[in-house]
Parts: structure tokens; C-alpha cells; sequence
């Protein structure tokens, strides 16, 4: 296995939520949350993760195992990532009242759960309803904690802080799950993109969201943003020097570049006091 296909699969880890950052000055760290989740979790990735032994084994091994010897290991010698559901997550804290197969479908999942929607194509809510995609499971899981943080958003975008939000997150969370962007696409609701604030996070709103709805997609800057900015992590900063020539047509994004730049800093949404 190559260090290109280990850190696809470390990335798809994090998004799914295994690996559980912690902040200590300008460096983060990384924890898995569940072991045994973890475990579970690999299997779904690729089938040839069933036995995590055999799966370390080949880590300890290095870059230069031959595809036979691999194939020894698992029985396949193409290891590759391959979905298990199609679809994305959604989630809510008022009631949302939607239609699914032209049936009512009151959307208000218990609070420690989430709903996942398969069938897409034919789900479909009010026009009036604001849809806030959160990038990272962690916050994600905390919709309600940082209540206050989205209605001042959504203030910004309607101009009323208690208009009606569905909370939306791609599963897998990686970048070649395009469902919720087909179902963003095929419907006039505005969209806010809540992702971490570094360049790579705002390219990923750009090419993944902006491209494909235009103006009525925004990105999630919390008022204080410079003040979260000046203390960040710098060396993110330094790993994403490929993104740092990047402009966007939207001038308070382009007001977030410019002080990512200004400071050499970044700032993950985890980050944010709830």
C-alpha cells in the first residue's frame, strides 16, 4: 500500500468521525474515539480491512510490498475505497416538514440521532428552509450547542434569525460523495457551507459547492473570525501552501483569505466556542 492510498484512508477516517482532534498551542492531534468502531468501520471502507492484523502487518511493511503479496494478505490485489450507502445525513433542531416519495415527512430526528436519506432523488423541502452543511462530524453532532452561531448566519443570509434550518452532511464525508450536491443542484433553497477556515476548507466550498449553485451558496464566518484567526495553527498553514494563491469572487471570502494569509494561520470550526 502506498503513503498516497494511507493518507486517502486516514482523511476518510477523520471525516467519518474516528479520529478526534485535540489542540495543544499550534499543533493538533489526533485520538480514535471507538475502537471498536474504528474497526467496524474499516471493514466498510473495503472489505480487505476485515482482518486489522493482517491490515497492520502490511503498514509495518512499507511502501514496497509487491501487488502479489498483497493479494496474499486479503485475496485482492486492487485495495480500494468503495461506498456502502448513497445518500447523506440530515439533521434538525425545529421541525422541518418535508416530502418524501410525495408522502409528509416531519423532519425533527431525536436529539443523539441523525436520519439518513437514500432516496434523494425524490425528497424535497420548502423553499424556505436554509440548508447549513456542516464539513466535520464533531460538530455536526452539536447542532444545538451552536444554535446561536448558525441563527446569526442565517440572519445574515435572510435577514431573520429564526428562519427554519435543515443541517446536511455527505456520507461518505469525502470529497467523491457528490449525492448531496445533486440534491442541492435540483432545488432553490440558499445554502450555507459550514467547513474549517483554511484555504484548503475554502477551496473544497468553492469546487465542490459554489461552481455548481452560485449566489444562493454562502460560507459560514463567524463574526470574530480575525481574533480566531491570529491564534490558529500555523503550521496548517505551511501544509497547504499549494492553496495559497487561491481568490474568491465572494468578497467576505476573500476577507477570510486575506487573513489567512496575513496571519500564516488557520483556524478549524472545532474550534469554536460552543
Amino acid at each position: 500500500m502506498y503513503s498516497k492510498d494511507l493518507g486517502n484512508l486516514a482523511e476518510i477516517l477523520y471525516q467519518r468521525g474516528h479520529l478526534k482532534p485535540s489542540f495543544r498551542g499550534q499543533y493538533t492531534y489526533y485520538q480514535v474515539r471507538d475502537c471498536e468502531a474504528f474497526k467496524r468501520d474499516l471493514i466498510t471502507i473495503d472489505e480487505s480491512f476485515r482482518d486489522l492484523q493482517q491490515l497492520l502487518s502490511l503498514y509495518e511493511k512499507g511502501n514496497d510490498i509487491s501487488r502479489a503479496e498483497m493479494a496474499s494478505y486479503n485475496g485482492n490485489s486492487k485495495i480500494r475505497s468503495k461506498r456502502t450507502f448513497n445518500g447523506f445525513m440530515i439533521n434538525s433542531y425545529t421541525p422541518i416538514y418535508a416530502l418524501l416519495n410525495h408522502k409528509e415527512y416531519n423532519v425533527m430526528p431525536t436529539e443523539g440521532t441523525f436520519t439518513f436519506v437514500y432516496d434523494w432523488q425524490n425528497f424535497s423541502i420548502p423553499e424556505s428552509v436554509v440548508i447549513i452543511g456542516i464539513e466535520n462530524p464533531e460538530n455536526y453532532e452539536k447542532i444545538r450547542l451552536q444554535k446561536k452561531i448558525f441563527e446569526r448566519a442565517v440572519e445574515k443570509v435572510t435577514g431573520d434569525k429564526n428562519t427554519p434550518v435543515l443541517f446536511v452532511s455527505r456520507y461518505p464525508q469525502e470529497n467523491s460523495s457528490s449525492d448531496l450536491r445533486k440534491w442541492l443542484m435540483s432545488i432553490p433553497n440558499r445554502y450555507i457551507h459550514y467547513g474549517d477556515f483554511d484555504l484548503k476548507g475554502i477551496d473544497i466550498f468553492h469546487t465542490e459547492f459554489y461552481k455548481y449553485l452560485g449566489d444562493r451558496s454562502t460560507f459560514l464566518i463567524p463574526d470574530n473570525i480575525e481574533q480566531l484567526i491570529a491564534k490558529g495553527i500555523g503550521e496548517r498553514y505551511n501544509s497547504q501552501y499549494k492553496y495559497r494563491g487561491i481568490k474568491s469572487p465572494l468578497e467576505d471570502v476573500q476577507s477570510l483569505i486575506d487573513l489567512i494569509n496575513k496571519y500564516k494561520r488557520c483556524y478549524d470550526q472545532e474550534g469554536l466556542e460552543l
